[in-house]
Parts: structure tokens; C-alpha cells; sequence
């Protein structure tokens, strides 16, 4: 059994478990107004009624526990079920995804799937969810939140622009040269507690931001150009997803000045 079977099945027993409550707070507010009337026969005669609808409450509880008992959540992780899911649910939603089992990235995101705790990790957050399509929804909704965030690309750029000049210097580069993205991370988060704020997928995300309005900003706001550029090592190449959600792997980067591109 998967989730959205385990779901269709727990429909109905929920409907007659808020059936059973809705006619206990019916029965309650008779008692209610019984009681301070004095009308003790119509009294004993609700709350006789009121304690056969616990009753049926009860054994339809009891019908929901038993239906949830019988729901292999280690198995639907394990046998690659809820994965499969999730993978036709990001298709569906249009949630871009790329990796394999047990590890995703839907970016900006990190994912992974702890199939022998059952668990989710959204990044660091532990997710605790069984169903595919919530999660995804999850998910898209995590990523439309942060495409409105705003964000200061010009603030960016020249932050970026400072961690480049000090790589430069530290790894020995000639001024303007390329440098690596995933070298220049260092430079902007070099310590272990700055990282856990700010992680190698908040840095991608900014610069896929900064990479859809590289042409609008121009310079920096000490005057140079922003280059991006590819790198034949896989290792080194940071996926983003450019402004029309196409996937773009970026490597390097360089700041120059006006008609210092050679």
C-alpha cells in the first residue's frame, strides 16, 4: 500500500469519526440547556444517546488506528515506492529535480531520504511526512517564497567582488583572473558557523539571482564586469537554474575592468 491508497482509504473513517463529534456536540449542548431547564427525561434520555455515539466514536478510532497500524511505512521508504512517487509528483508540479536515491536536489534545495528512520531532511530540517505530494507541495512552495524574496544583486555582486579580490591575492592569481565558485565560497563564509547560516545551497541560489540579472546591473559598485564561465571539471561546476528554470552549471567567475575581457 502506498500513501494516496492509505489516504483514499482513511476518507470515509474520518468523515464518521467528525460525524460521531458533531452529533456528540449536538447532544452536549441539549444536555446543556436540559440541565438548566430541568428537563431531567429528555437529560437521561441524551445522555444515554450521547454515550452510544462515544461509543460508535470510539470504533471508529479504533478503525482509523487500526488502518495506520497496517501501513508499512518502513517498506514504502525501502522499496523505493515513496521516492518513485515523489519523482512523478515533481514531474507533475513542475518541481525540477535532479539525483537518485537517497539524495536530491531540487533547487535550491538538498534532499534526503533516511529510508530506516523514515525520515525527510529538507536541507538540515527534519521533515516528518509520509506523503509525496505534500512534501512536493511543500517543496514548491519553499522555492516560490524565496524567487519573491527580495534581493539586492548589486549589494551581491560587490561582496562577491571583495571575496575575489581576496582570493586573488591568497591563491596567488593574476588580477582578473577566473577563479573557481566553489573556491570564492570560502572566501565569503570562511568559517564553520558562518557556513551553517549561510550554506553551499543558499550561495547557488544567490548566484543563479545574481546570474538573471547579471546584464541589468552592469558593474559593480567599484566599476568592474561580472564573467561567469563553465569548467571542463564536473567537480567544480555549480548547478542553478537561470531565470526561465533551465538548468546551468557555473564554474568560475571574474571581475574586470571595461576593455580588459582579453
Amino acid at each position: 500500500m502506498n500513501y494516496e491508497e492509505l489516504y483514499t482509504a482513511l476518507q470515509p473513517q474520518e468523515k464518521s469519526v467528525k460525524d460521531r463529534l458533531t452529533q456528540l456536540q449536538k447532544l452536549f449542548k441539549a444536555v446543556g440547556k436540559e440541565t438548566e431547564s430541568g428537563d431531567v427525561k429528555s437529560l437521561a434520555r441524551d445522555l444515554g444517546a450521547m454515550a452510544e455515539t462515544a461509543e460508535l466514536l470510539s470504533a471508529a478510532l479504533k478503525e482509523i488506528n487500526d488502518t495506520v497500524s497496517g501501513f508499512d511505512t518502513r517498506e514504502y521508504f525501502e522499496n523505493g515506492e515513496f521516492a518513485e512517487q515523489m519523482l512523478a509528483i515533481c514531474e507533475e508540479k513542475g518541481v525540477d529535480v535532479r539525483g537518485e536515491f537517497p539524495v536530491y536536489e531540487m533547487f535550491p534545495y538538498r534532499v534526503k531520504l533516511d529510508a530506516e528512520n523514515q525520515d525527510i531532511y529538507l536541507d538540515r530540517k527534519k521533515v516528518q511526512c509520509m506523503r509525496p505530494q505534500s512534501f512536493v507541495d511543500t517543496v514548491k512552495a519553499g522555492q516560490e517564497k524565496l524567487n519573491k524574496a527580495s534581493f539586492n544583486a548589486l549589494t551581491f555582486a560587490s561582496e562577491l567582488s571583495d571575496a575575489y579580490d581576496m582570493a586573488v591575492l591568497k591563491l596567488n592569481k593574476r588580477p582578473e583572473s577566473d577563479i573557481y565558485l566553489t573556491s570564492l565560497y570560502k572566501f565569503l563564509a570562511p568559517m564553520s558557523r558562518f557556513r551553517k547560516d549561510y550554506d553551499q545551497q543558499s550561495y547557488a541560489f544567490d548566484l543563479a539571482r545574481l546570474y538573471a540579472v547579471r546584464d541589468d546591473i552592469g558593474e559593480t559598485k567599484n566599476g568592474r564586469k561580472i564573467q561567469f564561465g563553465p569548467s571542463r571539471k564536473s567537480s567544480k561546476a555549480i548547478r542553478i537554474l537561470d531565470g526561465d528554470g533551465k538548468e546551468q552549471y557555473l564554474a568560475t567567475i571574474r571581475f574586470y575592468k571595461e576593455g580588459a575581457e582579453e
